[in-house]
């Protein structure tokens, strides 16, 4: 558990480099938009696969974190990581965990996480977002966080302990 929460805070600093240091604006050209904390909370569900009640407390605290960090909307990403570690544990316990299934899983829990902020973001007009800019997002965000995910997986396949051996192949 220790080596999650190590996972988690490390993501939460890098998207705040990434933040600072990668163009993301719309008509950039960078490929590389940050949802680190975002993807962390999918990487690390194999940390707490018979303790779910602690993995959503988790999940619900970086959320809150990340709101005070990054996006000043109070609760608004503690009730969205919720959400997200919710729909992981649903697909992790469906899935079989290997390294395709992880793209496809981290696909959907960024695409998720993007439409379901734009929603929220229309319904109380906080920023005018449009569907073409949501694709954009969406888009330039999986190379960077793709990356992110396997070079954690590769790290935690590589610490293979008896927690692991039902997740990783």
């Amino acid at each position: 558990m220790i080596f999650a929460v190590v996972i988690m805070i490390v993501s939460l600093f890098l998207d705040g480099i990434f933040s600072n240091f990668l163009p993301y604006l719309v008509g950039d050209l960078s490929l590389f938009t940050p949802l680190l904390s975002v993807v962390s909370i999918f990487i690390v569900y194999p940390y707490f696969y018979k303790d779910s009640k602690r993995y959503f407390i988790l999940a619900f605290i970086f959320g809150f974190i990340y709101d005070l960090f990054y996006t000043n909307l109070l609760f608004f990403n503690g009730f969205l990581f919720l959400f997200i570690a919710f729909i992981t544990t649903v697909m992790t316990k469906n899935m079989q965990v290997n390294m395709l299934n992880i793209l496809y899983e981290v696909i959907i829990v960024i695409v998720v996480y993007e439409v379901i902020s734009a929603i929220l973001f229309v319904i109380f007009n906080l920023v005018p977002i449009s569907f073409s800019l949501v694709f954009y997002k969406i888009g330039h965000s999986l190379l960077l966080n793709i990356i992110y995910v396997e070079i954690i997986y590769l790290i935690m396949k590589k610490f293979n302990n008896k927690i692991f051996k039902r997740y990783l192949n």
